[in-house]
């Protein structure tokens, strides 16, 4: 059977074959792979019976063939076998389908936390069954167990990618209730192009108490050999999370803040929703902290001693957008909540609660404010709030006085 022009014309272009796609499968070194029914570039990895479909190389306009860090990184760590291939319907081999060990996974965003980096690559936990497993930056496993198997996993990567120790500023962005770091793409990209490491730190928002996220917190910020200054972007309860850190650990390397959001006086649709039993579901336990109030969590977090800045998203007239939230707000949390005395800056962007992180303003901001301290281009446009003792929250350790965990 041969290939016809169209077919071959579809792989050139690294799309399926349209005869592939009414058989339904391709078959590859005694494993069937299904093939899906749009015409999508073979770009995306995916898992079926131990073999997996893995991207092609991308081609420049000159000819030249490149391919992502990571897929280069796995092929390297299955050795010959990467350049093997399955066949076609036809007999023929299939160029990028390979027999391929490493699981694909979604990454961890229910009942994951991360407790370990190193670059693109991180160790999490089960926090219902307590195991360990090793992703890449794709969200490929490669190990699973306890954690000194994961690590020992990683350190024979390391030597066998010759990975080099981890040297510079860093950022760490943590998302905020019902989200996952996947939320932080674009401010991950804007930041990476200015130099920095960056550490999309993931955890079950729905399943821990704020308290229990920041222990997980503690141990990631932990595994950051070599990195230094270590920034934070927050957005919504992540803000939460690294103040509930603050409570308890401190680090010498920590440099600035973003807060995105974050309802450091707490959230009133929290205190509205707290006591339904749908929301509690939810929303888990994190979600009834997000209520105020003088008794709760939140009045008892500390406030940064280093340098924090503060973004609210707003509408910029007096109801906002949700009418069950006072005064100005982003749809979620109002612009009044979002303020904590001791910040450097503060700064309102017309933006929906959701859309921060990628709102091109925010993220000029954020860039700014970690190099300069401030969020607007004028050295005199910075709008700090004042601490006052009046208006509450106990002050972090000093870095000059607490030792680095």
């Amino acid at each position: 059977m041969r290939l016809g022009r169209s077919a071959v014309e579809s792989r050139r272009n690294g799309h399926a074959p349209r005869f592939w796609k009414l058989a339904g499968f391709a078959r590859g070194q005694g494993a069937v792979v299904m093939q899906a029914e749009s015409s999508e570039p073979l770009e995306s990895s995916e898992n079926a019976g131990g073999v997996s479909r893995v991207g092609r190389p991308e081609q420049r306009s000159g000819g030249e063939t490149t391919e992502s860090p990571r897929s280069a990184d796995r092929r390297q760590l299955l050795g010959p076998a990467a350049s093997g291939g399955g066949e076609s319907p036809a007999g023929g081999p299939i160029e990028g389908v390979v027999r391929y060990p490493f699981q694909k996974t979604l990454g961890g965003r229910q009942f994951w936390a991360d407790v370990y980096f190193f670059r693109d690559w991180r160790i999490q936990q089960n926090v219902l069954t307590k195991h360990y497993r090793l992703l890449d930056g794709d969200d490929y496993r490669h190990a699973w167990g306890s954690f000194e198997e994961c690590k020992r996993k990683l350190e024979e990567i390391r030597r066998k990618l010759r990975l080099p120790p981890m040297r510079g500023p860093g950022v760490i962005l943590i998302h905020g209730i019902l989200r996952s770091s996947k939320s932080m793409r674009p401010l991950r990209a804007a930041l990476e192009k200015e130099g920095y490491l960056t550490f999309p730190f993931d955890y079950p928002s729905s399943q821990l108490t704020i308290e229990e996220a920041a222990e997980y917190l503690h141990r990631a910020i932990q595994s950051l050999d070599g990195v230094s200054p270590i920034h934070f972007v927050v957005h919504s309860m992540g803000g939460l999370v690294l103040r509930a850190y603050l409570m308890k650990h401190r680090d010498r390397r920590i440099g600035r803040i973003v807060m995105l959001g974050v309802p450091n006086r707490g959230a009133v649709l929290a205190d509205k929703l707290k006591g339904l039993a749908l929301y509690r579901a939810l929303f888990g336990p994190a979600g009834v902290q997000l209520a105020g109030g003088k008794t709760g969590l939140i009045a008892k977090l500390p406030i940064p001693d280093v340098p924090f800045g503060i973004i609210a998203g707003a509408r910029g007239t007096a109801n906002g957008y949700n009418p069950l939230v006072p005064g100005d707000d982003d749809g979620t949390v109002s612009v009044e909540s979002t303020k904590l005395p001791g910040a450097a800056d503060f700064a309102t962007v017309k933006c929906l609660h959701s859309f921060l992180m990628s709102n091109p303003t925010v993220i000029e901001y954020v860039l700014r404010f970690l190099k300069e301290g401030r969020f607007r281009p004028d050295p005199q446009d910075v709008h700090p709030i004042p601490r006052s003792k009046a208006e509450g929250g106990s002050t972090a350790p000093s870095s000059a006085s607490a030792a680095s965990d």
